[in-house]
């Protein structure tokens, strides 16, 4: 079977990914490479992928989660409880150059679409798998989520050791879309590489270990030598005065980081004698070994301004600040809306819809998105 694909551009254009992926790691890996021009031919159980249920909707099966990882893919419904449903998809093989699955490992052996098996009817594709834990280990083929692999990953934990307080989790999908964003660089690695070589490539990525090395590039601390030379964890981002600080009427992020803005600071103030007298602040070595004093002493001054003036004081020093927005905020951010971020317009479900447009890079595509795929939208565009 063939699927006709929609004209496309970008530097992926002509490649043809067959997406066995759901909920948010797998779909936005399979995004990106849409948006550098992919054919992406997303393949749905008959009550579609559960994302499509999360979030604000306006359709249903049309959740707002959803349609933020699966714009510009094709949408088609397979039973892979059913062999005939399972036969039509082996039959697709052949006419792909990438498969991406994050259908625990098991599960595809007892489909016969493992590794061994899609390999023995494309030679040449491109078999991506995601998986919650790297083969080898005890954990593999259990299943994962974004909150189990913060925990294990000792990221909720490094909240409680800066704040003193409880563990918490990132409030966002952190551990999925970067381990999203990861498999997608190393599918199109795997290409290129097929560019070369004619030979299809393996490539497994894995939630936990691709967080416990983000996590761990930061926070490896004296751990990164053998013997250790110290505790693990980078003071800097550890220090309880890393937040917010609060002004004379809310909040402002600042970073006063090298040795022209601790002075610039300090004159902006009107108290460089401070700055003279206490080595502390004058060198990056120095500030290393004492940042929570130096941060400490931040908060305490910023709580004599307004966060207006803070913000005009610090502009003028060229020392970077940024007010604290609310998520709301962003959609009236001036510099959104004149890079054009937000992709608004009528998409014939009733009302407007407002989605982020696609990646700010001359190589991927210029047109404005395809909105993501209602459930089986495609169904009529297979055929034999």
């Amino acid at each position: 079977m063939t699927h006709r694909a929609p004209d496309t551009t970008g530097p992926l254009a002509g490649v043809r990914v067959l997406d066995l992926t759901s909920v948010i790691m797998g779909p936005v890996c399979t995004q990106i490479l849409a948006d550098y021009g992919a054919t992406v031919v997303k393949i749905e159980p008959p009550d579609g992928d559960v994302m499509r249920h999360a979030g604000n909707k306006r359709a249903p099966g049309m959740g707002s989660m959803f349609l933020h990882a699966n714009q510009g893919k094709s949408s088609v419904v397979l039973d892979l409880k059913r062999e005939d449903d399972v036969r039509t998809l082996r039959e697709m093989l052949p006419g792909f150059d990438v498969l991406v699955h994050n259908v625990r490992p098991q599960a595809m052996r007892r489909l016969g679409l493992d590794e061994a098996a899609v390999r023995g009817l494309n030679p040449s594709i491109i078999y991506v798998e995601l998986t919650g834990y790297a083969e080898g280990g005890p954990l593999h083929g259990r299943a994962a989520y974004d909150d189990v692999i913060q925990a294990q990953t000792g990221l909720a934990e490094l909240f409680a050791r800066q704040t003193g307080g409880a563990p918490q989790y990132v409030p966002t999908l952190i551990a999925d879309r970067v381990t999203g964003l990861t498999a997608a660089h190393a599918t199109i690695a795997a290409l290129f590489a097929r560019k070369s070589t004619g030979r299809g490539d393996t490539v497994r990525v894995s939630m936990f270990e691709t967080m416990a090395a983000f996590v761990l590039a930061d926070h490896l601390g004296g751990a990164s030598f053998e013997p250790s030379t110290g505790a693990m964890g980078y003071s800097r981002l550890l220090t309880p005065h890393r937040k917010p600080y609060r002004t004379r009427d809310g909040y402002i992020a600042a970073v006063v980081y090298n040795d022209k803005h601790w002075k610039s600071f300090f004159e902006a103030i009107d108290d460089l004698a401070t700055f003279e007298r206490d080595s502390r602040f004058q060198t990056a070595p120095a500030r290393a070994e004492n940042y929570d004093v130096i941060y400490g002493h931040l908060a305490q001054v910023m709580l004599t301004r307004t966060t207006d003036a803070w913000v005009a004081l610090l502009e003028a020093a060229d020392i970077p600040c940024a007010r604290v927005n609310r998520v709301e905020d962003l959609l009236e951010d001036a510099q959104l809306r004149s890079v054009g971020f937000f992709d608004q317009r009528d998409f014939g479900d009733g009302g407007q819809r407002r989605i982020v447009a696609r990646f700010r890079s001359p190589a991927a595509q210029n047109d404005l998105a395809t909105p993501a795929p209602k459930l089986g939208q495609q169904a009529g565009e297979l055929e034999e």
